[in-house]
């Protein structure tokens, strides 16, 4: 960052967190200024159209169409790269570092897909990548997770990481809203995209996921060795059974690491009403993390928008700027290039949720029990709903399972759709009713 008395700042993307962050820059200068020691100047901004108004930019900034440009310019110290995506982001980032510029990202797909190569390459540059805005939006965990509970051999991460389906599933628990209804609100509220695929599909939160898991476990995890479920297929009826039963729905996601190998998973989940993960609603995100030393340690706040990502990001670059002006550097990130062994999700041991809908005939009830105790799954309850006498129409039934194994379940439940008297597909969610 050499000697200059200002640092240059390059923002590649000028969306809704890249206007925060330039905001930001300019509406605390003087703050800012303060507490680096340096003075922040906004040096240009990537940005896909020159020729488009920008009335949330400082007026007067550099813009530049051409990602090649601002990650090698002279003027810029720091690369703060809020596009999203893996292209062009990617090659902006490993150009930046290898210009020996520092850079700080907000790309949960970039760091989930190559965090461990680009974390080697900062290292051989001498050079910072901070990145405490891809996971959790203004919680800060990425810090923590390599700083503060470092001494800690971290065994487990369980998190709510993406505000789009709890807001969503909140609204479905606490409302009875459909999942189209919630949907259709989130999008008005701005909390879901127009395509909101990564939201609902989970890809968002196994991104996060597979970041977090890298840094706790110190090894790589990447975003396709995360088991990954949506939230597509959840409706009313499961969520009263849910209140009913004692539990509240979540995404979860959750990664172990046992006996040198990593199992990691993204799946909605009943949780007991009392699990501290279970009182996350609305587009607040919580992640726990189980340490050797620390026990369970939760970090909560908001995880969606664009003030608590742009708080991530001016700390981040804070801290680059403070550390290069006491003449220190940023303390390096643990190397995690080391590849261990990913456990399926069909070794996963837990208790689960099964509703069906099956003919109200005599035996129907001691095939679907057969069928269960062949594979091993020992059931805890079963819950039928009555229906009118010869009404033609199939009864709701509800299993709770005592703990089973996935490939068991996984197999039983294609039994019972084989079934001539189970009528259409079944459902299932999982059930986790500790900590981990």
């Amino acid at each position: 960052m050499g000697a200059r008395e200002t640092v240059g700042v390059a923002l590649l993307g000028a969306g809704t967190v890249g206007a925060g962050v330039a905001q930001t820059l300019a509406a605390k200068a003087d703050a800012l200024s303060r507490y680096a020691g340096r003075r922040l100047q906004l040096a240009g901004v990537l940005v896909r159209d020159t020729g488009k108004p920008r009335p949330a930019l400082p007026p007067g900034v550099l813009l530049t169409s051409d990602p090649a440009a601002l990650p090698v310019a002279d003027n810029v110290d720091i690369v703060v790269e809020v596009m999203g995506g893996e292209q062009p982001a990617l090659g902006c980032i490993e150009s930046a570092l290898r210009s020996g510029k520092h850079v700080v990202t907000a790309n949960k797909q970039v760091m989930a897909l190559h965090g461990p190569e680009l974390l080697a390459l900062a290292a051989e540059h001498g050079v910072t990548l901070a990145f405490e805005a891809s996971v959790g939006g203004g919680i800060p965990i990425i810090g923590p997770l390599v700083r503060d509970l470092a001494g800690n051999r971290i065994t487990g991460v369980n998190a709510v990481i993406n505000g789009t389906t709890n807001y969503m599933l909140t609204r479905m628990a606490k409302e009875g809203a459909s999942y189209e209804d919630a949907l259709l609100e989130a999008q008005r509220n701005g909390y879901a995209e127009p395509d909101p695929s990564d939201d609902v599909d989970g890809r968002d939160a196994a991104y996060k996921l597979a970041i977090l898991s890298t840094l706790a476990f110190r090894c790589t995890v990447r975003e396709p060795d995360v088991y990954r479920e949506g939230i597509r297929q959840l409706d009313v009826a499961d969520f009263v059974y849910a209140r009913d039963l004692g539990y509240v729905i979540k995404l979860l996601a959750a990664s172990r690491l046992h006996d040198g190998a990593v199992q990691a998973r993204v799946h909605p989940a009943f949780l007991h009403e009392q699990h501290p993960l279970a009182k996350v609603d609305g587009v607040y995100n919580a992640v726990e993390l189980e340490g050797d030393l620390v026990g369970w340690a939760m970090f909560q706040g908001p995880g969606a928008g664009a003030s608590p990502t742009t708080s991530a990001i001016i700390g981040d670059v804070l801290a680059i700027v403070r550390a290069s002006a006491s003449g220190g550097a940023t303390p390096p990130y643990p190397d995690v290039r080391e590849r261990v062994p990913i456990l399926p999700v069909a070794e996963l041991e837990t208790k689960y949720y099964l509703r069906l809908r099956a003919y109200d005939k005599p035996g129907v009830m001691a095939q679907i029990t057969g069928v269960l105790g062949e594979m091993g799954v020992s059931l805890a309850s079963i819950i039928q709903k009555e229906v009118p006498e010869d009404a033609g129409t199939p009864a709701e039934v509800v299993i709770i399972t005592h703990k089973a194994r996935e490939s068991a379940v996984q197999e039983a439940v294609r039994q019972l759709e084989a079934l001539s008297v189970v009528y259409g597909a079944l459902k299932l969610v999982r059930i986790e009713d500790g900590s981990a």
